[in-house]
């Protein structure tokens, strides 16, 4: 098994989700900086213009509530997608966020959409499913954990503000369900315990060595030759009681 399926902590785990954000940051504050407005770089749904938003809506924010709201689940679940899947999380955050976009872009209403969400609930999709899927115990407890923190998500795939772009979260939440399936080769490497390897051989194990052919219980009798014992000489000195005249003396 190769070094890139197993678990083990790397700096880059932490350090492309930081460079990731930052840019968002960096782009935000550019805008508000210099009072540009990026809206019109957003996905704008069947439009020709409107692809490009694609590539650049996910670094473009509205206001500092969507930056921050955006912000902590990004550096989460991406962390989780570097440390966990990373034999393939490049091409789940880039193709991610490449279908995401075009999903937006087919099915989306007519107006900008911006924003990391789309990616956010790609993620969010992936790391649940897969992780189930994968019967692992290690990448199942990641799911649970993505389902405790951000399950909620899930009620923001539907219309319920007009102001939230539910498109581009309902485009990658889909999305993230069809990685989940798609990437369904084994992640991690499954340990296996002596009895489960194909050499096992039950006569030699000290352990069943203990139970007869019913499974019953039986004592074992310990090798004499094996018991180490050890002797311990204790020597006593006799002295004379001394009588109460030489102890006067």
């Amino acid at each position: 098994m190769s070094r890139k399926n197993e678990l083990y902590y790397s700096n880059d785990v932490l350090l492309y989700p930081l460079l990731i954000l930052l840019s968002i940051v960096v782009v935000f504050w550019i805008e508000s900086r210099f009072n540009f407005n990026f809206n019109h770089l957003g996905i704008y749904p069947r439009k020709f213009e409107g692809l490009r938003g694609i590539l650049f809506s996910p670094f473009i924010h509205g206001d500092t509530k969507h930056l921050f709201n955006n912000s902590i689940p990004l550096i989460v679940l991406s962390s989780a997608l570097f440390y966990f899947y990373r034999s393939i999380r490049w091409k789940v955050l880039i193709y991610g966020l490449l279908l995401t976009g075009l999903l937006t872009w087919f099915i989306g209403r007519p107006s900008n959409h911006i924003g990391a969400s789309g990616v956010i609930y790609m993620l969010t999709a992936f790391l649940m499913f897969r992780g189930i899927l994968s019967k692992q115990y290690q990448l199942t407890a990641l799911s649970f954990g993505v389902i405790f923190l951000y399950g909620s998500f899930i009620w923001y795939i539907f219309p319920t503000d007009p102001k939230i772009s539910w498109e581009g979260h309902l485009s990658g939440f889909l999305v993230g369900v069809v990685f989940a399936f798609i990437f369904n080769k084994q992640s991690l490497p499954n340990k296996k315990y002596a009895w489960q390897k194909e050499d096992y051989d039950p006569s030699n194990d000290p352990f069943m060595k203990n139970f007869d052919e019913d499974g019953n219980f039986i004592e074992t009798k310990t090798d004499v030759e094996d018991v180490i014992q050890t002797t311990t000489n204790v020597n006593y000195i006799l002295k004379k009681k001394k009588s109460k005249r030489e102890n006067d003396l």
